[in-house]
């Protein structure tokens, strides 16, 4: 079995696929010497660096475009002579063709080397920023992920995190207008402005009075020439689960409504009082009413951002966020959780039109622990 890998490597190996370009070089060089005067074959030996650059670097493409310019200069010594025409044009044709493909080879390797920083940086900035959700915290078994619609960014406008204390779990999920790496900065804001209130209000409504204070405090310091600043927001919904108690609450502020799986049907947890989303108005405490609900041991709430629900497919037809969680009612959260972002990709084409964040949570029996924890999964 290790031999097999190790020869199954070699044959990937540029190195090994090298072979390629000079069988073909060293095929055309002996038929156009054997060809009559009048039949030319050297032209084709471009063919050899343009199949290397498909698989190597300027280095190795350069290399075989040398060898390639080599076999076209032993071909007019043996096949009509160096000095005429036809010859000279066609190895300075090929030489100039081989620095193109040289040159195209740079570019690439160069613009892959960026991609792969900005692709460090970004997954840099998750770790620091938005670390994946604890698997169990208080009451509740927690799963979460998190797909980014610029495949360049690994995380975007979307954010979710949890904090445990004085005997009761409360989480945030939320999306940031806009997507990919400008909306970070307020992702940014919004999940230090939770980490912070979420222990210091005794209230669930109080601390969306804080969250609606820091995101019109953070949107106060846009530039005044910004022409989008009036149109910044943030739908979120913040819920408060307590860890002796089934009667969960939340507030939703503009957000899409969770998913409640309970003995397994599949209903919609939509709060009778929304308030606006958080940015939009200096809203007093008394403006923002939370909704309890029943949240028992067994059952199984999703929370999710719109970027899940608003995919499409070809056919331009929403993602059936709920039909398909009627399907995987059974499902743990962590596997929920998987099933549903394998089956979003696919459904949309492995692109989505807006980041997606998905947290599945499930009440137990077990002993709570305390702890805060703020994140995005990897």
């Amino acid at each position: 079995m290790r031999y097999l890998t190790r020869v199954r490597a070699l044959c990937h190996s540029s190195h090994a696929l090298a072979a390629i370009p000079v069988g073909l070089i060293l095929v055309i060089t002996v038929a156009d010497i054997h060809s009559p005067e009048n039949v030319h074959l050297g032209p084709l030996l471009v063919v050899a660096p343009a199949i290397t650059a498909s698989f190597g670097g300027p280095r190795l493409t350069g290399l075989i475009g040398a060898i390639a310019v080599a076999a076209q200069v032993l071909i007019a010594v043996l096949h009509g002579g160096l000095t005429t025409t036809n010859h000279i044009s066609q190895i300075i044709a090929l030489a100039i063709l081989s620095i193109f493909v040289v040159f195209v080879c740079f570019v690439r390797d160069r613009r892959k080397e960026e991609l792969a920083q900005v692709r460090s940086v970004s997954e840099a900035a998750q770790r620091a920023l938005l670390r994946p959700l604890p698997h169990r915290l208080g009451p509740l078994h927690i799963a979460s992920s998190y797909v980014a619609a610029e495949r360049e960014a690994c995380i975007g406008g979307d954010l979710y995190a949890v904090a445990h204390g004085d005997r009761r779990t409360r989480l945030i999920i939320a999306d940031v207008r806009g997507k990919g790496l400008g909306a970070i900065g307020q992702a940014a804001m919004l999940v230090g402005a939770f980490q912070e209130a979420a222990h210091h209000h005794p209230t669930l409504p109080a601390l969306a009075e804080a969250l609606d204070g820091s995101v019109r405090r953070y949107h106060s310091q846009l530039p005044e020439r910004d022409e989008e600043a009036l149109e910044h927001f943030v739908t979120a919904l913040l819920l408060e689960v307590p860890d002796h108690s089934p009667v969960a609450r939340m507030i939703d502020c503009g957000h899409p409504s969770p998913l409640l799986i309970k003995r397994g049907r599949v209903t919609d947890v939509a709060s009778p009082r929304p308030a606006p989303p958080l940015g939009l108005h200096g809203l007093s405490p008394d403006a923002y009413v939370s909704h309890p609900f029943m949240l028992e041991a067994g059952d199984t709430l999703l929370l999710y951002t719109d970027g899940v629900m608003e995919a499409r497919d070809l056919r331009r037809d929403f993602y059936p966020l709920q039909e398909r969680v009627t399907q995987w009612t059974k499902s743990t959260p962590e596997a929920l959780v998987q099933r549903i972002r394998r089956d979003l990709l696919t459904y949309c084409g492995g692109a989505l039109g807006d980041d997606a964040a998905i947290v599945a949570l499930r009440r137990t029996d077990e002993r709570p622990t305390t702890g805060l924890h703020i994140g995005a999964a990897d």
